[in-house]
């Protein structure tokens, strides 16, 4: 292999930015080890994830319709056509067919994203006709959203053993085990290769204190948490100060609306990139489970309320959830039964948990990623896999 070892990353974020985030940390840790990246990104347009000495090439947008993840929308709100689809898979093989990369990974599917197989088993079959072939991966979260529809879980492991090198999942094996989500890991047992979480190894100092932090990672599905924490900050203790990160996909409508009512001890945001940092300073994190947020919390070592994200049947977030309550980090409160009134009593609760006991896990997960990869590509024994 002569000069940079060269790795196309495909990610596609149809809701929030959870996938994109995971995905912008790894490919910024490969570039930083000496990779030549390209992020190829398939969702709406979002600034601030791709690191420098990575370079991202944006397909036409696709997003999930009002009916959840079944139905595909074009970057204008509309029915995803044929055609446009076609017009992704044609710029996808031709990415591929111009970088040529030696290591290809794939970022949730085939445990997930079946919604752009029509893209990606052609890209597959592109791979599969090289010779040699390159190395192809999947990148997959800690804990996996359950299948109701039978054959899916056989599906996927015959993707895997008859397609991928290997399955990087980006979690502690002390935390959650792909077994625990996935029904046929045995099958596949010999392709996983724990990473560690990949989060924020440090703190990003923040200037700013607030008691309470709610955010709503993307914001495209957290506007009743927001809703929720505004009544709860009527009903508590006035002197608790309040910052409310609604995440930027949050419509601007909703963004307005919440502004109109907030009072005086609530802040609202966006975005703040020193996250992490104000989580640290506060005494309570408010969010859902998702699996970014979560190991900023972990990082920050603060006490947390969680909202797991539980519409059109997702169950990832719960899990997640229950895990942290169990290891007594968190307070969960069910999407379903959330209102102010609940949230403030959830609060209260929270508040008066003792000092959050440290988890120790393994937060380098993008780093490691890295040398795992160098490792794969060198035929060589994995060393720094958990």
């Amino acid at each position: 292999m002569n000069g940079k070892p060269r790795v196309l990353f495909y990610v596609q974020h149809l809701l929030g930015i959870g996938h994109l985030a995971r995905a912008g940390r790894i490919a910024g840790a490969l570039a930083r080890d000496g990779f030549e990246v390209t992020l190829v990104t398939g969702g709406l347009p979002v600034e601030g994830f791709v690191e420098e000495g990575v370079r991202e090439i944006r397909l036409p947008p696709l997003v999930v319709g009002d009916d959840g993840f079944s139905t595909l929308m074009d970057g204008e709100g509309r029915p995803a056509t044929e055609d446009y689809k076609a017009a992704r898979r044609a710029r996808l093989l031709a990415i591929h067919d111009e970088i040529l990369p030696d290591a290809i990974i794939i970022e949730a599917f085939p445990f997930g994203r079946r919604q752009v197989r029509f893209e990606l088993l052609p890209l597959i079959e592109r791979i599969e006709a090289r010779n040699p072939k390159p190395l192809l991966l999947s990148s997959i979260r800690d804990l996996l959203q359950a299948r109701t529809k039978p054959g899916r879980d056989r599906e996927t492991a015959d993707l895997v053993r008859d397609h991928f090198d290997a399955v990087l999942v980006h979690g502690d094996p002390a935390f959650a085990r792909i077994e625990d989500s996935f029904a046929l890991a045995a099958d596949i047992a010999d392709k996983v290769i724990y990473t560690g979480l990949v989060a924020p190894e440090t703190l990003v100092t923040s200037p700013d204190r607030h008691d309470i932090v709610v955010s709503a990672g993307g914001g495209a599905v957290g506007r009743k948490v927001m809703d929720a924490a505004i009544g709860a900050a009527r009903r508590l203790d006035p002197a608790l100060t309040w910052l409310l990160i609604t995440g930027p996909n949050l419509p601007e409508k909703d963004f307005a609306a919440l502004q109109a009512e907030c009072p005086a001890q609530v802040t609202l945001a966006r975005f703040r990139r020193d996250f992490s940092g104000l989580l640290a300073r506060a005494r309570l994190s408010i969010s859902q489970a998702g699996y970014n947020t979560v190991g900023d919390i972990l990082l920050a070592g603060c006490r947390s309320i969680l909202v797991p994200f539980a519409a059109g049947g997702e169950t990832e977030q719960n899990a997640r959830a229950e895990r942290l309550e169990a290891l007594g980090r968190a307070v969960t409160v069910e999407e379903a039964t959330l209102d102010p009134d609940r949230l403030a009593e959830a609060v209260i609760r929270a508040l008066a948990l003792p000092d959050p006991a440290d988890i120790v896990l393994a937060r380098d997960g993008a780093r490691r990623s890295a040398r795992i990869l160098r490792s794969l590509l060198a035929r060589e024994p994995v060393a720094d896999a958990l």
